[in-house]
């Protein structure tokens, strides 16, 4: 360990897990189903980059004893080698884990009643099965298995090996399991009896060598020539353990089995100020609601963050091209429910790219003064099931930070009887429908903007109406309101009036004798549409606004709850935010709500070309003017190679 915000290594995951065993029996019977570095507090770390102490090591745990269906909560100090907290937290389950997923499967396809079931399908080879085992929400689980910890599944079926395995769904048929004890309490095998709409004849495949000779007769585009992105004296970036720095930049790259990969420490250089921007920013929750209330879809909420984990699903960037030009990565260090550590290769991507004009102008005559923008990416890739989350991060010269998240995989289908329209989805083929659903992504926001203490604006345009001293109509003024408690910091997004939200530091003033801020510009903001008394609202009461602001708790970290796993009440924002706190001129969080409303498409079928949401933080009065006056211009032997031509007419 390097720095105190340093992600935990495998060495430390093993000695966490042998502290428990030997502590408290966590062996045989249990599973961890997670282990976090709890971050040292802002004081801590100010302290040791002072010179001062380093912070002592400790990891959040949370365990299962499987035979009891008990969680337990604990902190285990890798300083002192020893259990410093193991609680039982009654009525909750731990989130799920990737070797019950596996697990799920291996039991399904061996047992009889599902084969026999499938058998009734028509279906034999069990080879070409696959079971999708999900969580539940409380509300639609079995009431008699509600004191259970439980997953429902999914049935698929692919055509021959390697092909697609989400093209064919069996319709009906869904399984509820004990997923402590591994037992299948229930084989729903709905239009099992012969009415099934079965299997029509649809074209899902994606691979190349699948898809069938009279779709890729079709085929005419011309091959692409080659566009080579090369940095012959490497990137402009230095990357030391952890430690990014880049154009004025330095932030801290951390990784977690929850949020993915999380950024901390955001500091711009400002002449000789090394200026403060953000602690820490990540995703905290995604809630995923299908709109579709069928025998098939009407379970469908995943909570992809809380229930399985952003870093758990993470995938390794050296599987594809899924960068371009001169790169560097970072390993993700991660454990199975026994404790024991794996790598993910290459599970941080970072890399500069060219993004075109940065400033010009064209002067009569002085001429022409271009800059070319180069921004920094730190991205990571995350594989839900049939779903693929593309996260990035940019960091730009100008001093803007822009989060673009692109949604692509595979939809979720679904098959219908002939002559029935579906009224919750979109035709893609032959008698199937992707039905409708939404992606809600919440971002956490711990803006620190020249220090810890800042108050949060909700800044709007507004069109003064004629008069005397506006005859034209012309006048366009802005009004900023600060947001001083937590239901003032409950806010809609609003397109009629610009609405967007500025992060002040009213304790600075910059050279022009305003406050320094950041500025939140909300794109992507997408309506819940939902019922307040749903039940999807009830456990993620976070949806229903755009933007909420809180005080900042260290143990406030999850929207929705810690446990959201068969949760049925929000235990996050919708209860905190009920003591109406205090977030005037202090240490504020923000949590911000995008998606993307999926309104499917055939388009999307059988392998969805990625649907891009984003948002900006752009600096307002952080700087004094253009912070990228200082930019050099590009030589212009860089701009156009040997090959440049020149239009004749």
């Amino acid at each position: 360990m390097d720095y105190p915000l340093d992600p935990l290594s495998a060495d430390e995951f093993r000695a966490v897990a042998a502290i428990l065993r030997r502590e408290h029996g966590v062996g045989e019977g249990w599973r961890i189903a997670s282990v976090e570095l709890v971050e040292p507090s802002k004081a801590e770390l100010a302290d040791f980059d002072g010179g001062g102490a380093t912070p002592a090591r400790r990891a959040a745990v949370i365990c299962l004893d499987r035979s009891a269906n008990a969680t337990y909560k604990g902190v285990v100090s890798l300083t002192d080698d020893m259990v410093e907290t193991f609680d039982h937290v009654p009525g909750v389950q731990a989130n799920f884990t990737v070797d019950e997923f596996v697990e799920c499967d291996e039991v399904l396809r061996r047992h009889p009643d599902v084969i026999a079931a499938l058998a009734k399908r028509g279906i034999t080879d069990l080879d070409n099965v696959f079971m999708d085992t999900w969580t539940y929400g409380d509300a639609v689980a079995p009431p008699e298995y509600r004191d259970r910890r439980i997953g429902w599944s999914d049935t698929w079926y692919k055509q021959a090996a390697g092909a697609n395995p989400y093209a064919h769904p069996v319709s009906g048929l869904h399984c509820v399991i004990d997923v402590n004890s591994m037992e299948v309490l229930r084989v729903e095998n709905n239009a099992g009896d012969g009415s099934s709409p079965g299997m029509p004849d649809v074209m899902g495949e994606y691979v190349p060598h699948h898809i069938p000779d009279r779709i890729r007769s079709s085929w005419r585009r011309e091959p692409l020539k080659p566009l080579n992105i090369t940095q012959p004296d490497g990137p402009s970036f230095t990357l030391d353990g952890n430690l990014l720095q880049w154009q004025n930049w330095s932030l801290r790259v951390g990784f977690n089995h929850r949020e993915g990969m999380t950024l901390h420490s955001l500091r711009y250089r400002d002449g000789e100020a090394n200026r403060s921007v953000a602690h820490r920013m990540s995703f905290a929750e995604m809630v995923v609601p299908y709109r579709d209330s069928s025998v098939d879809h009407f379970r469908r909420t995943a909570f992809d963050i809380g229930e399985w984990g952003l870093g758990f699903m993470t995938t390794s960037l050296e599987l594809g091209c899924d960068c371009l030009g001169e790169i560097r990565y970072l390993d993700a260090v991660l454990h199975d429910s026994k404790g024991e550590p794996y790598t993910i290769t290459n599970a941080i991507c970072i890399h500069e790219e060219d993004n075109a004009v940065l400033w010009k102008h064209v002067d009569h005559d002085a001429g022409a003064e271009v800059r070319r923008m180069r921004r920094l990416t730190l991205s990571f890739h995350v594989t839900v099931a049939n779903y693929e989350y593309l996260v990035y991060w940019r960091l730009y010269q100008d001093g803007n930070i822009e989060c673009e998240v692109r949604a692509t995989g595979i939809m979720v289908t679904t098959p219908f009887p002939a002559g029935s329209t579906p009224k919750n989805g979109t035709l893609v083929d032959e008698r199937t429908y992707a039905p409708f659903h939404q992606h809600f992504l919440i971002a956490r926001l711990d803006l620190d903007v020249d220090g810890t203490d800042n108050t949060v604006y909700m800044t709007e345009s507004y069109a003064e109406p004629i008069g005397a001293d506006n005859p034209y109509g012309l006048s366009l003024v802005v009004h900023n309101q600060a947001l001083r408690t937590e239901q003032e910091g409950k806010q809609d997004v609003s397109f009629a009036t610009q609405r967007a939200w500025k992060v002040v530091n009213t304790n600075v003033v910059n050279g022009l004798g305003t406050h320094p801020s950041y500025k939140l510009v909300p794109t992507g903001a997408i309506p819940a549409m939902f019922d307040p008394a749903s039940p999807v609202v009830q456990r993620a009461n976070v949806i229903t606004h755009t933007l909420w602001v809180t005080p900042n708790r260290p143990d406030e970290r999850w929207p929705a709850g810690e446990f959201v796993n068969q949760s049925v009440a929000d235990t996050g924002l919708g209860e905190w935010t009920k003591a109406d706190r205090s977030i005037d001129n202090t240490d504020v969080v923000l949590w911000y709500v995008f998606g993307i409303h999926h309104i499917t498409r055939p388009e999307d079928w059988p392998v969805m070309p990625v649907d891009v949401v984003s948002f900006w933080l752009k600096p307002f009065g952080f700087f004094d003017r253009n912070p990228a006056l200082d930019v050099a211009p590009t030589p212009p032997d860089a701009c156009a190679h040997g090959h440049a031509k020149a239009a004749h007419h």
